[in-house]
């Protein structure tokens, strides 16, 4: 009889355990929870940092862009090497790199069978020369991605602004996407029409952004030609622009948002309602992450001037934080010299930033902690804690359905200085978590040491300062219940900055007058040497300054105001200066370039140096329209 009832026990165990297996084994994985990203986009998120290189008839005129009149003669970088400017980003920690191979002035450095303006008509290589097929080796043999950018803005040719054109550019991008091996890019930026050369009518030239490109059928190239690329503009449709030059994130970015056009349009390049492109939208419709990008100099060419205004390694990393370690992209723009490589400033700036990464996340102290959660779907070891340590981002820890608000305690071996936190989701199943809470245990209370929203893909939480931690715990608040692939403890060392050399030289403007339109405190604001104030010019279109006495000049400067107001930004200026105040001599005039997304420092040169004790500012076309401008600093270089 005891056996019977031994072996009645013995059975209804193994029959509970294997009911309890055969649950667990029947748990499924959490649903996917609203956009969810594509297989090209879960590759562009492991990607990270990538560089945009600018090099064209422009680096030679020292602008910043081009007017597509230059002769295609001036463009012979006679030490040209791919390779080290490849090398360089290696370095600098970058997977891949997108080469402009044609920017507005519409210089293709491939010698394209759509257009006569061409790199076959330079003297580079005696003519025989192909720019993106050594881009593109460099880039294979240094193990990088790559990618092209060919601009639908063209300034020389004269059949831009028509149907015509439209064929051209759609065959110049059939020649990039089936002649240099496979891309991880196509990338497009929304500057469109505008004055130009185009083929010596020297005329302005608009077009409808919303219709003229048809980039439906224009992209429908790249998923045909290249399936696997990512495609990056304004609205994506694969990677959206951050909507700034800074490329820098706000504190809350979504990976997913809900664009909106214009005038009720479809939003196109260049021509939709940008307000939420930096925060994306919670709960979005499109999964479209967003890409920052930022030049290391402060242009995207390369201007002599600015040799000594590399970004340092400080600002690399803010940056990195503020873009990667915000759930996008880093996209660092490099500009070659006119001897076709990068300056020496440059490369030593991308070796500093590369080998700092490699500090910061050398030794991650979560590795070593014993995580304790509050829920495990299941109770499965499939999605248990193990797999927040395990460098996989998509192996995660979930919780069962119903748990949406959970807890993760770390207890690390010993106390460790921390820093910089790092948490990703696994995005195969969405942008599921809307904030998590950071402590510290400190003599027996829990102490709220960081906080942060839209997890997403990465994000990097730097702390105040450096903490001392032995026991973390990490609070997660979703929808849904969350699923996290990866938790990071760092510690990242001080940043010991390395002196650039300035090269530029600026009067102080200690006892400067500004005397038009009328002497004010606001106009003060235009040379009292700081670049947080900003004043107003309005009523008029110039602004003169009165230096006191003569003084010698080569070059003229204008920094915009630096707030987020782009209105009243100069497009097109004129610079004269007068010995007297009355009889006015013109001395310079031209474009600031792109400075409605980039207004940084504007330096004009002058062919040959003159002696002045006044000088106008003219604003002949401003961003927004109308009269007045407004602006942060006007210099004048000795």
């Amino acid at each position: 009889m005891k056996n019977k009832v031994k072996s009645a026990v013995v059975f209804a165990g193994i029959n509970f355990f294997g009911l309890m297996a055969l649950a667990q084994q029947s748990t499924k994985p959490p649903a996917p929870y609203g956009a969810i990203p594509s297989e090209r986009q879960l590759k562009w998120h492991e990607t990270e940092m990538y560089c945009l290189i600018h090099f064209t008839p422009t680096t030679f005129q020292n602008k910043e862009w081009g007017y597509g009149d230059a002769d295609p003669a001036i463009f012979n970088p006679a030490q040209f090497d791919a390779g080290q400017i490849i090398a360089a980003a290696a370095a600098g920690g970058f997977k891949g790199i997108v080469m402009v191979a044609k920017h507005h002035d519409g210089f293709a450095l491939w010698p394209t069978k759509t257009a006569a303006y061409n790199i076959s008509e330079s003297p580079w290589r005696s003519g025989k020369g192909d720019m993106v097929r050594e881009f593109q080796q460099a880039a294979q043999k240094n193990s990088m991605k790559f990618g092209i950018y060919c601009s639908p803005w063209d300034r020389n040719n004269p059949a831009y602004g028509t149907p015509e054109y439209i064929t051209i550019y759609r065959d110049q991008l059939k020649e990039l996407y089936s002649n240099y091996g496979p891309l991880f890019m196509s990338w497009h930026d929304g500057a469109n029409g505008g004055d130009g050369y185009y083929g010596g009518r020297k005329e302005v030239k608009k077009v409808d952004q919303s219709v003229y490109y048809d980039w439906m059928n224009t992209w429908a190239i790249t998923r045909k030609l290249q399936p696997g690329a990512s495609i990056f503009s304004d609205i994506g449709p694969d990677v959206r622009w951050v909507g700034n030059e800074k490329g820098m994130a706000p504190e809350t970015a979504w990976s997913t948002i809900d664009l909106k056009g214009k005038d009720g349009k479809t939003p196109m390049p260049g021509y939709m309602d940008d307000e939420n492109l930096g925060s994306g939208t919670r709960n979005g419709k499109q999964w479209l992450p967003f890409e920052g990008d930022v030049p290391l100099r402060p242009g995207w060419f390369y201007h002599p001037e600015q040799d000594g205004q590399v970004k340092t390694v400080a600002q690399l990393f803010e940056i990195y934080c503020s873009s990667v370690g915000r759930g996008g992209s880093l996209d660092l723009g490099l500009s070659p010299n006119t001897d076709g490589l990068l300056h020496a400033n440059d490369v030593a700036a991308l070796k500093d930033f590369g080998a700092y990464l490699k500090q910061v996340f050398a030794e991650n102290v979560a590795k070593n902690a014993k995580i304790t959660a509050s829920n495990v779907r299941g109770k499965q070891k499939a999605f248990d804690t193990q797999n927040l340590q395990d460098n996989d981002r998509y192996s995660y820890w979930a919780t069962d359905d119903q748990v949406h608000q959970a807890s993760l305690v770390l207890n690390l071996p010993a106390e460790k200085p921390i820093n910089l936190v790092q948490i990703r989701e696994n995005i195969k199943l969405g942008q599921r978590v809307d904030s998590i809470k950071l402590e510290n245990y400190i003599a027996g209370e829990w102490k709220t040491i960081g906080k942060a929203t839209s997890i997403g893909a990465n994000r990097l939480i730097r702390l105040p300062e450096t903490i001392t931690a032995k026991k973390l715990r990490l609070t997660i608040f979703a929808p849904v219940s969350p699923a996290l692939s990866e938790i990071g403890l760092y510690l990242a060392p001080e940043i010991k900055t390395k002196a650039i050399a300035k090269v530029m030289s600026a009067y102080a403007k200690n006892d400067w007058k500004i005397i038009s339109p009328v002497s004010s405190d606001d106009l003060k604001k235009a040379i009292d040497q700081l670049a947080e104030t900003s004043a107003a010019v309005t009523g008029t279109n110039e602004l003169i300054l009165d230096m006191g006495y003569p003084h010698l000049i080569s070059a003229f400067g204008y920094l915009p105001a630096q707030d987020e107001q782009t209105a009243g930004r100069i497009e097109k200026f004129e610079y004269l200066y007068s010995e007297d105040g009355k009889q006015w001599t013109p001395a310079a005039s031209g474009e600031f370039s792109n400075i409605k997304a980039n207004p940084i420092l504007q330096r004009t040169t002058l062919k040959a140096p003159v002696t002045a004790r006044f000088v106008m500012l003219r604003a002949i076309g401003v961003t927004g329209g109308g009269q007045g401008f407004r602006l942060a600093e006007i210099e004048v270089f000795q």
